[in-house]
């Protein structure tokens, strides 16, 4: 049956731009430090959503954990070559590290690093689950929007619900931090940012909403602070990639 108001074109029309009037977008939390107009992306993902965007080299990336039960699950593929894209394996064995702190690379299957994390007041997150099925299908829906495939889908890190390994090698889930901590994240190359806000699967608690901002920080690949012979060769082997994509008039 057709809602009234609705059965002619203009009717419709008229219905729906109501219905857009009335519809309150909820803001994400912006950094008080960075000006409006600086920030590129900036979007609040309640529970069960997801985002998808595109973010060039040097953008700053803050996840946001307003009232400290979103789940993060946090997939990248280089934009300009989405074949290459997280590898979470290498992100936990090439640092020997499988905790996420500042400085840990998001290393892609090629060696190289498509973004750092460079600040953390959470300390809860995990690189061994994956993401939850509903993660997974919601990672999906976002990654069909930039044209990927069900198989270029790649297993995913998780922030603001952390993971331990106990001595007997079960994993142990830690919670979160509790409102207001917040990610930062670098990109190293361009990439294709895919997020889903979804339960974690071994903590099965409903998500509260995740805020995403991202705003140009090409300054800030000159001055993250990680001196290990990992990380350097891995900077390296990204930025002969990425000057070896620039046509020559691009090359300072």
């Amino acid at each position: 049956m057709t809602e009234q108001g609705t059965a002619s074109t203009e009717g419709a029309r008229s219905h729906a731009r109501a219905q857009a009037a009335a519809a309150t977008l909820a803001r994400p939390v912006l950094p008080a430090h960075i000006a409006e107009a600086k920030i590129t992306w900036a979007q609040r993902i309640p529970a069960g959503g997801y985002t998808n965007v595109v973010l060039g080299r040097g953008t700053r990336i803050r996840l946001g954990d307003p009232a400290g039960a979103a789940c993060a699950h946090l997939l990248l593929l280089r934009a300009d070559a989405p074949w290459e894209r997280l590898n979470v394996a290498d992100t936990v064995k090439v640092p020997w590290q499988a905790y996420l702190s500042p400085g840990h690379p998001l290393l892609s299957d090629q060696g190289r690093v498509l973004a750092t994390l460079v600040e953390d007041t959470s300390g809860h997150h995990d690189t061994l689950c994956g993401p939850s099925d509903e993660a997974r299908a919601l990672l999906r829906l976002a990654g069909a929007k930039q044209g990927l495939e069900r198989h270029d889908i790649a297993p995913s890190v998780t922030f603001f619900r952390g993971v331990r390994v106990a001595s007997d090698g079960a994993l142990t889930p830690t919670g979160s931090s509790g409102p207001g901590a917040a990610v930062d994240l670098l990109a190293h190359l361009p990439v294709v940012l895919l997020i889903a806000n979804a339960p974690h699967p071994l903590d099965r608690r409903a998500a509260t909403d995740l805020d995403v901002v991202a705003w140009s920080a090409p300054e800030d690949l000159t001055t993250i602070s990680n001196a290990e012979p990992e990380y350097q060769r891995a900077v390296q082997n990204t930025e002969a990639a990425w000057t070896a994509a620039l046509t020559p008039e691009a090359i300072p």
